[in-house]
């Protein structure tokens, strides 16, 4: 995955959001920032409204946080003012990319990520049910039932992912990270296990789902 600085206003969005400049944050006081930040902007809060504007702002301002969650992250690991990018080089600027129930597995001790994994507190997930992801035309079906808890134990949710051409990954595999991030242990995406971490999410959705177009 390709490297690049942070731009000078992503720098300034940090300061305003964080209260302090890249320089000055360490892992104790970002990872307590943030996670204020993510329960403040959390879409569930703003799911109340009406206004599908406040919405929509509420998860664009989310997004955001945890786009340059991760790469604060990446700058505290390296000492440098250096990230991961959310658009791989690897693939030509011509790439498309499309699946039909990509098998993914997220690995949680947390009992009510079932429930609030969609947005529907306290709510059990159903066999079959499809979700459609916002702002896409990608959806996710549940793969079984997910009742009551298991408190302290590993339990796995699957689902299947499909999108097409047309959908945006970094969309995709922003909402789904908003979702599980703070929750997941782990994710297996097409049968490889990764971190819940963004990037990652998105370089192997993009590994397996580019489309050989021609052959």
């Amino acid at each position: 995955m390709a490297i690049e600085k942070l731009s000078t206003d992503e720098l300034k969005e940090i300061q305003e959001l964080y209260g302090k400049s890249l320089e000055s944050l360490d892992t104790e006081s970002f990872d307590k920032l943030h996670k204020e930040l993510r329960l403040k902007y959390h879409p569930d809060k703003f799911e109340k409204f009406d206004d599908e504007i406040v919405r929509e702002m509420a998860n664009e301002k989310f997004k955001r946080i945890e786009v340059l969650g991760e790469k604060i992250k990446a700058y505290l690991v390296t000492g440098a003012n250096k990230a991961p990018s959310l658009s791989d080089h690897e693939f030509g600027d011509d790439a498309q990319f499309a699946f039909d129930d990509m098998k993914i597995e997220i690995l949680t001790r947390e009992k009510d990520l079932k429930y609030v994994l969609f947005g529907k507190s306290l709510r059990w997930l159903e066999r079959g049910e499809k979700f459609k992801i916002p702002d896409t035309q990608a959806s996710l079906i549940i793969d079984n039932d997910y009742k009551g808890s298991s408190i302290g134990f590993v339990e796995t949710i699957r689902l299947y992912l499909s999108f097409g051409p047309e959908d945006s990954l970094e969309e995709i595999s922003t909402w789904l990270y908003s979702r599980v991030g703070g929750y997941a242990s782990a994710l297996i995406i097409e049968g490889k296990r990764i971190p819940p971490d963004l990037f990652q999410m998105i370089s192997i959705i993009r590994r397996k789902s580019l489309l050989q177009l021609g052959e």
